[in-house]
């Protein structure tokens, strides 16, 4: 049975946490839906992660079709969501309708994600949900904004910065998202928000009682370092012995052997 937006929803009620990872291929996408991931997020981080950007401001929808596209091949259960890029969606309503329209009419995906709270963008959130696309929606950190906010830090430190996200988070339930990822907030105001909304809230360095986590499955497989990581499997070490480990055996001709030749 394929995940959908209701399965989030039935997840919260029932207090059973939620799993997302992030992908940008099809045979990763292919290994997280073999185990059991709830969704896959294409992110807008693949700009850092997998083409060497400063940043994700460089993603362009192009980019996002492309991976989407190839995330869609390897996944079977999972449910399949799409970050919306920068200046995909801050624009204008049309932009954005016709942006997430192409992530799932030509890419596959079930839902998109934009950051940035209802204030700014309630209407765009309308115009997308009134086509039938899903949102989720964004808040916390939010890296698309990174030069305003002045770089990659906490945010909702303090009681007015948390009484805003506390705010922002309910306008954007109101709004129709039927989930939130809160990044890199202090654990007991992402707590506070998550027993206050009816939908679920997913946790990127917002501490353990969000409805669900989501991490970059670059950072969880060794090559992320911040607080919020874990390194589940070191596959980056792994990679780079194997790699070194081809570069010896063609050099000192062990490589290939007889056992990889043809008679």
């Amino acid at each position: 049975m394929s995940i959908t937006t209701a399965t989030f929803r039935e997840r919260k009620e029932r207090g059973e946490k939620i799993t997302i990872l992030t992908a940008y291929d099809c045979p990763t996408a292919a290994l997280m839906d073999e185990a059991g991931v709830d969704a896959v997020l294409v992110g807008d981080s693949m700009g850092n992660v997998v083409m060497g950007m400063e940043n994700t401001l460089g993603v362009t929808m192009d980019m996002m079709l492309h991976h989407v596209k190839m995330v869609r091949a390897g996944v079977k259960h999972a449910m399949l969501i799409a970050d919306m890029p920068f200046l995909s969606y801050q624009v204008s309503v049309e932009d954005a309708v016709r942006n997430a329209g192409r992530l799932v009419a030509e890419g596959g995906a079930q839902a998109v994600k934009l950051e940035g709270p209802a204030r700014m963008f309630g209407n765009v959130i309308h115009g997308i949900i009134r086509t039938g696309i899903p949102v989720m929606g964004h808040l916390g950190l939010t890296p698309q904004s990174v030069h305003q906010i002045g770089g990659y830090k906490v945010q909702g430190r303090g009681e007015e910065q948390a009484r805003r996200l506390r705010t922002e988070a309910m306008e954007l339930q109101a709004a129709g998202c039927f989930a939130i990822v809160l990044e890199c907030i202090p654990a007991e105001v992402a707590a506070e928000i998550s027993q206050s909304l009816a939908i679920p809230t997913i946790g990127i360095g917002a501490g353990p009682d969000c409805d669900g986590q989501v991490l970059v499955s670059h950072d969880m497989l060794g090559w992320g370092k911040t607080r919020f990581t874990k390194t589940f499997a070191d596959a980056r070490t792994v990679m780079r012995s194997a790699f070194g480990a081809y570069v010896r055996e063609v050099k000192d001709g062990t490589f290939p052997g007889k056992e990889q030749c043809y008679e």
